[in-house]
């Protein structure tokens, strides 16, 4: 009752707010939408910047040592001739990976739309805190300037993979990228980190205390249960990778030996005594894997509130998909050991891992049933949101059927390390991350910008997308199966691999074509803005909150009284009505039942 009286009090403020600044309303702006929409721009500059170079390092594997214009102009020194250095191409494989994982995928999903669709869905004003989430993004926002920054080093920016593993992260003169680029990298991170933390907090206390008037937990839409859910998990996980980067930074500046020990350089023995690399793997993924959900559960969540309204019925098993987050949340913290099978763990600690790893492909599957179901004998509207979100099944599907052998400590020994690791990750958290992603753009586009994406240049990214997003990572298997290993330059030294040269090309190919056709994506996201056509309250003739509001935007969300809530989000198709849809603030008929699968 305490939020509902909270927001009568906005209420009363509501009718004479302060005018607003340019600065006030489109950078310093405390508003949820603007700030949803500066962290999709954000994160849409930084995924150019992260694609640029998987085309370039895709390039190199393809066509090792042959001269490219393209390097010359873009790596500068780095590709003398033309010839893209080994150096180099560890940092364009250390940046791609941190900037898609951190600045894309958490900021692309949870940054913009737990701040779009929350207050809007649970009917509040906005979030808890306007101010804290301005902060948020704001740190978001130098993150990601210092993580570019870190590009143009002279000495280079990061090389040691995206894990960060030590002795190359934690000795700066372990290679070049290991001094002026990893303290920047570093600090990037802690940043991030601290952006990351504040955000959550703010979207766990808005969904617990600000929801309107009848939105009981189990009729708040799927999205804001995975929002939510989501924000624990970086609650408690992003403050453990925050001490290893601390604890990382005092081994590097301070002379600590936390994570190194006995090591020798050119037959000189360093100070360096009792540490361990392997706690550094620990710490590191124990956010890692947790990290992945915290990039596929607001995922699912867009995928499932969309599946439910372009199939116009109610999403198949509710409670079950709602139990399905909370174990997925659960499992995700007691697993991370199967990225450390062969780092000399106990077997006995090994078997562990594997249980619990294999454990979580329960809900995970639980999720896959609910969609097809949803999706079974539907009246489905295939628009660009509607097929990213079953292409987001496929590849979770797909990219999830590798994992139980990844999970596997017997099995993972033998493709560890190999493109068969890069293949599964990519589909299963990467490409369907993507997909929920583009799913969630098309659908909220015009509740963000007031008006439509252009169907049919929507329709071609799609396509295109899932073709060479396939077109890649399908053949990366048997490559991976083949003994490749990631992160080499050129394979070219061992005579063992050049039968694969030809599937490099392909699957290059393929990355070059699917890289390019983001091109009418971004086309269409920011001509949109301008020259869409107008969109209407309702577009897609969906029952949730964020519908009722007005198209044009306005501090508060609605005019006058905030909408209450007499049902559950998926009243779709219910028989006894005259229309195949019933918005939340609907009461009910005389005799009507509430729906609650």
């Amino acid at each position: 009752m305490s939020a509902h009286a909270d927001n009568h009090a906005h209420d009363d403020d509501h009718g004479h707010h302060h005018k607003e600044t340019f600065v006030t309303k489109y950078i310093f702006s405390q508003d949820h939408k603007m700030i949803a929409k500066q962290y999709l721009i954000t994160g849409t500059i930084m995924g150019v910047i992260g694609v640029i170079m998987s085309m370039m390092f895709r390039m190199q594997i393809a066509w090792p040592e042959e001269p490219n214009v393209l390097f010359e102009a873009l790596l500068g020194k780095w590709a003398p001739g033309g010839v893209m250095d080994a150096d180099i191409y560890l940092a364009l494989v250390t940046i791609h990976g941190t900037i898609m994982v951190f600045f894309v995928l958490t900021a692309g999903l949870s940054g913009t739309f737990s701040n779009l669709l929350i207050p809007l869905q649970i009917g509040a004003r906005d979030m808890a805190s306007g101010f804290l989430n301005m902060v948020s993004y704001w740190l978001f926002f130098l993150s990601s300037i210092i993580m570019v920054i870190s590009l143009f080093v002279e000495a280079g920016p990061a090389s040691a993979g995206w894990t960060i593993y030590p002795p190359l992260s934690a000795l700066p003169m372990a290679q070049g990228g290991s001094g002026m680029g990893m303290t920047l990298w570093l600090v990037s991170m802690a940043i991030f980190i601290a952006s990351s933390l504040l955000g959550s907090l703010n979207y766990v206390v808005t969904v617990i205390n600000l929801r309107t008037k009848g939105m009981s937990m189990t009729r708040l839409p799927l999205t804001i249960w995975a929002f939510f859910v989501t924000a624990i998990i970086g609650i408690i996980s992003f403050p453990v990778l925050l001490s290893a980067a601390l604890l990382l930074i005092m081994d590097r500046s301070f002379g600590t030996s936390f994570f190194l020990s006995d090591i020798f350089i050119q037959g000189e023995v360093l100070h360096y005594q009792g540490g361990s690399p392997v706690l550094f793997e620990h710490l590191f993924w124990f956010l890692g894997h947790p990290e992945v959900y915290i990039v596929i559960l607001p995922a699912m969540g867009l995928v499932s509130e969309i599946m439910a309204s372009n199939s116009r019925k109610p999403i198949f098993g509710y409670r079950a998909m709602i139990a399905s987050i909370l174990a997925i949340a659960f499992l995700s913290t007691i697993v991370w050991g199967h990225h450390m099978f062969i780092s000399g763990m106990n077997p006995f600690l090994g078997s562990v891992f594997t249980f619990t790893t294999l454990l979580i492909a329960i809900p995970s599957a639980v999720k896959a049933f609910n969609w097809i179901t949803t999706l079974w004998k539907g009246n489905l509207q295939m628009n660009p949101a509607m097929l990213f979100s079953i292409g987001f099944v496929s590849t979770f599907i797909t990219g999830g059927l590798t994992g139980i052998i990844l999970g596997d400590s017997a099995l993972d020994i033998n493709v560890h390390d190999t493109y068969f690791v890069v293949a599964h990750f990519h589909l299963v958290m990467g490409i369907s991350a993507l997909y929920g992603m583009f799913a969630g753009i098309y659908h909220w586009y015009p509740k963000m910008f007031g008006r439509m994406l252009n169907k049919n240049l929507g329709y071609i990214h799609f396509w295109i997308t899932a073709v060479c997003a396939y077109g890649v990572f399908f053949p990366m298997h048997f490559i991976g199966m083949a003994g490749l290993p990631r992160r080499y330059y050129t394979n070219s030294n061992f005579p063992l691999f050049d039968d694969l040269a030809n599937v490099n090309v392909i699957i290059t190919i393929f990355a070059l074509i699917g890289g390019v056709v983001q091109i009418v994506y971004l086309y269409n996201f920011f001509s949109s803005i301008f020259f869409g056509k107008k969109a209407v309250q309702n577009p897609w003739k969906s029952t949730t909150l964020e519908w009722t509001a007005p198209v044009e935007h306005m501090h508060g969300n609605w005019p006058g009284e905030i909408p209450h809530v007499h049902r559950w989000a998926y009243d779709y198709s219910k028989p006894g009505h005259d229309v195949d849809f019933i918005p939340q603030n609907i009461p009910l008929k005389d005799g009507e039942e509430e729906l609650q699968h």
